[in-house]
């Protein structure tokens, strides 16, 4: 039996970068490695081609410059480089994305968690939206940051260190419940 995978198109996360500042070249490695559609900015587009990285589709508007053949273009219009990304993902049927961004606003990605499911690095740390009733396996002393303000959350096997943050107490599943539809976590990566 072959150890080959094979990975089907839209099978893993689609890859969008906004920003390559403070994120590191082994954590980039790790989220390229299954080959995602790479989505860039025509800055970080051009960061990657020197790496040797082939860039998939440029968010920009069609005047930009960008020297790569088979690459794919989405139009800006007046979106922004996030909107234009995330619209175009959900447009394709895609069902996840990693992004990597130097701005994390919990009002501009919140829009786009009932439509694709979104992992973000940002400064250190992973960042993603939950429902009520999410569980996770956590190694003790693990932090874990409740980003979207204003709700009342309940856990099991955390105890809460500030307003927000809470530190798994034992190994094991931790739990997060709380009235409404989503909010957004971070934890180290």
């Amino acid at each position: 039996m072959s150890s080959h995978h094979i990975v089907r198109a839209k099978q893993e996360p689609a890859l969008l970068i906004l920003s390559l500042n403070n994120f590191g070249d082994e954590e980039l490695g790790q989220l390229l490695e299954w080959s995602p559609t790479l989505i860039a900015t025509p800055a970080v587009a051009e960061q990657l081609v020197v790496y040797g990285i082939k860039v998939d589709l440029i968010i920009a508007n069609p005047d930009a410059a960008f020297n790569q053949s088979d690459v794919k273009w989405i139009s800006l219009g007046s979106k922004t480089e996030l909107q234009a990304g995330l619209d175009h993902l959900i447009a394709e049927g895609y069902p996840a994305v990693n992004i990597i961004t130097d701005i994390f606003e919990t009002e501009l990605f919140a829009a786009y968690v009932t439509q694709i499911n979104i992992v973000i690095f940002h400064h250190q740390r992973k960042i993603y939206s939950i429902s009520s009733g999410f569980n996770k396996w956590r190694p003790a002393g693990e932090m874990v940051e409740v980003l979207t303000p204003g709700w009342e959350v309940q856990t099991q096997n955390l105890k809460q260190t500030a307003p927000q943050q809470y530190q798994t107490i034992a190994d094991g599943i931790t739990v997060f419940t709380f009235n409404g539809d989503r909010i957004f976590i971070s934890e180290e990566y």
